[in-house]
């Protein structure tokens, strides 16, 4: 209580929202917060609750268990559940379910402009978990969320989490699953950091790319599970530069993740487009484990050291998801610390750990490949 308290800015007031509180709807409590409030939501089903946020600065946060929103055929400014016009926002502990819109993007969370940090959050069948707008300056940070079962539509590809062309984009310890036709997380940002998540499509997911970076940027993609199941849309799991280069600088960096593929049919594990990018543009692939039919450095060029391949069944128990590889002992002859990058580590500095978040990892004597280094 004393740390919530020294957190809260100065002159801030709380607002409720739920039963018995001073505001029964989300919405109501949304035009009357002022900028620097926090807005606490109790426990329950807010149904058709839908809301603009026009604040500056406002801290949203579920108190206890997670309040659920539930679209149920209402749809803020035809966009979203939740439409964060412009300002710095933190969300947290909060679940967003079945938002749909006319034009097939209705989103739990539309972020318009500004700053906007999610954590603790749930994004269920939505046509879109989150999904942003196009500002060059605006940032978006995930952590600890999750993002699943997208709708099984056919007039456009519901995309688990799609990011505009935005400055950053951050996401650390979350989780996705069951994609339908669109990808689990495509992002156009300018410079991306994705770490220690599991993007593992599942038996009942048919997404296409797992992980699409369309228009290059700088990419910095470590310590992750990436899987694809054998119901895809598309051979291809990790996908950079397909749509052409959108800003300064483009480099990939994908350190120590583990990706592995169910397909029967063969998988490029990561597909780039040179010639869509600019000349000299850096692929660079570091201690990742590809388990399944197919390559990852077939369809690309760049440096690639200590990747290794292993076979369909050379991990522990997917299907519990346990992606511990077999034969640690010797699959950790093969590796090195991967180092840093434009200052950047690219050797993990944690894990990601189930249902969703991260725990920390001390750098072992003798580095593994792939995301999974605890458990042995």
């Amino acid at each position: 209580m004393l740390t919530a308290l020294l957190a809260q800015p100065a002159g801030a007031d709380v607002l409720r929202v739920g039963s018995g509180q001073e505001y029964a709807r989300i919405a109501d409590a949304a035009k009357a917060a002022r900028d620097g409030d926090i807005v606490e939501i109790l426990p329950g089903e807010y149904r058709g609750d839908v809301a603009t946020w026009r604040q500056k600065q406002l801290t949203i946060r579920g108190v206890g268990d997670r309040p659920v929103l539930i679209a149920d055929g209402r749809i803020e400014q035809g966009k979203a559940i939740w439409v964060i016009a412009d300002g710095n926002f933190l969300i947290d502990n909060i679940e967003f379910r079945g938002a749909r819109a006319a034009d097939y993007n209705g989103a739990g969370i539309r972020f318009e402009r500004g700053r906007l940090e999610v954590r603790n959050s749930v994004f269920i069948d939505n046509q879109a978990g989150i999904l942003t707008a196009n500002f060059a300056e605006s940032e978006l940070f995930v952590r600890d969320s999750l993002f699943a079962q997208a709708p099984k539509q056919e007039e456009s590809l519901p995309h688990l989490l799609y990011v505009g062309r935005i400055a950053r984009f951050e996401i650390s310890g979350s989780r996705f699953h069951q994609g339908y036709r669109g990808h689990l997380l495509k992002s156009r940002a300018s410079y991306n950091d994705i770490r220690y998540n599991l993007l593992y499509d599942g038996p009942q997911g048919e997404a296409s790319y797992e992980l699409e970076l369309p228009n290059g940027g700088l990419a910095f993609v470590v310590g992750n599970i990436v899987g694809q199941s054998a119901a895809t849309q598309n051979p291809v799991m990790v996908a950079y530069g397909a749509e052409g280069n959108a800003w300064p600088e483009s480099a990939l960096y994908l350190a120590h993740n583990t990706l592995l593929s169910d397909r029967h049919t063969g998988t490029l594990f990561l597909r780039t487009w040179p010639d869509r990018l600019p000349e000299g543009t850096g692929i660079v692939g570091i201690n990742n484990l590809s388990v399944g039919l197919g390559s990852l450095t077939l369809a690309n060029t760049g440096e690639f050291r200590g990747n290794l391949p292993l076979p369909p069944g050379g991990l522990e128990d997917p299907e519990t998801l346990d992606f511990r590889p077999l034969g640690a002992s010797l699959l950790r002859r093969f590796t090195s610390p991967a180092g840093s990058a434009r200052g950047v580590s690219l050797q993990p500095e944690g894990e990601f750990a189930l249902p969703i978040g991260t725990r920390p990892i001390t750098p072992p004597d003798s580095w593994l490949p792939g995301a999974v280094q605890l458990g042995y």
